[in-house]
């Protein structure tokens, strides 16, 4: 029997990585006949006004003002959200290039969002079949399919957790036994110098951090269009050249995902370096 090809496994943030803005802001927010920042001030308020996590704060605002709206919530209502979300230049035809060019180095490509936005709307989105894992927040469903209460809650300290999911081969974020089981690096689905993280800012840095720190790679990424941070603090491209700067990721660059921009060239090359070290395994194994 043939041996499987080695993989290498690209995870992405969702929100600013593959689509500008929030996935909510799309129809869901603007369904509540509500401003954008009107929802996240109240969101950020009602967080610290009860110390809790921003992720579940958002996810109570959108049951919240939905039933205040007489807005239906069921699975079904999110997942045809996500259907209206738009990308950056070039994603939709980036999956199955990179694949083809995966194969093409004797690897398998496999994709995975690891993100804080919601996986029913990822599931809507036209790229969902790319993915192997979507990691990200969800609700629990009522007997009518109704959202109720939140399932999963991913914040930018607990995506690390997933990407050791990805690293053991775990498929589903209820499992805690395997993912604290130690299992030597060499039996491992994908060991973590196979691993690209794509990220767009400050709340990647934990992934990208770790991800750095296990000997993978870490991508920063921009929105070119957008000329200033919404605080007004600093441009999004020069929040990328500080996490360089601050050696918390590799490589930045335009969130612009068309074959050729610096970003599929990026990818291209990192997968290029897995490849070569894969060969000088075999080699020296032969030895």
């Amino acid at each position: 029997m043939e041996n499987s090809k080695p993989v290498v496994a690209i995870a992405y943030d969702f929100d600013g990585t593959l689509a500008p803005g929030y996935m909510q802001e799309y129809d869901f927010i603007p369904n509540l006949k509500i401003a954008n920042e009107e929802f996240w001030e109240e969101s950020n308020r009602q967080a610290r006004a009860n110390d809790m996590d921003g992720v579940l704060s958002y996810m109570l605002l959108m049951l919240t003002k939905a039933k205040e709206k007489g807005i239906s919530v069921k699975k079904d209502d999110f997942i045809r959200y996500g259907q209206s979300i738009h990308f950056f230049e070039g994603v939709e035809d980036y999956f199955e290039r990179i694949n083809k060019y995966g194969e093409s180095r004797g690897l398998k490509v496999e994709h995975s969002i690891i993100s804080s936005g919601l996986r029913e709307f990822v599931a809507g989105t036209s790229i969902a079949k790319y993915f192997t894992n979507i990691f990200a927040s969800g609700f629990v469903y009522d007997k009518n399919g109704v959202a109720c209460w939140p399932a999963l809650a991913i914040n930018y300290t607990n995506k690390t957790q997933f990407l050791f999911r990805i690293n053991k081969g775990i498929k589903n974020s209820y499992d805690n036994s395997l993912i604290n089981k130690r299992i030597p690096k060499d039996q491992r689905a994908v060991p973590f110098q196979n691993l690209i993280y794509i990220g767009d800012g400050e709340t990647d840095v934990p992934a990208m951090k770790m991800v750095k720190l296990q000997g993978g790679t870490a991508i920063t990424v921009y929105n070119p269009s957008v000329p200033v941070s919404k605080d007004g603090s600093h441009t999004p491209r020069e929040l990328c050249v500080e996490l360089i700067a601050e050696n918390r990721a590799d490589y930045m660059a335009p969130a612009d995902y068309r074959d050729g921009q610096p970003l599929s060239r990026i990818v291209e090359k990192v997968i290029d370096k897995i490849a070569a070290e894969q060969s000088l395994a075999a080699i020296k194994s032969e030895l």
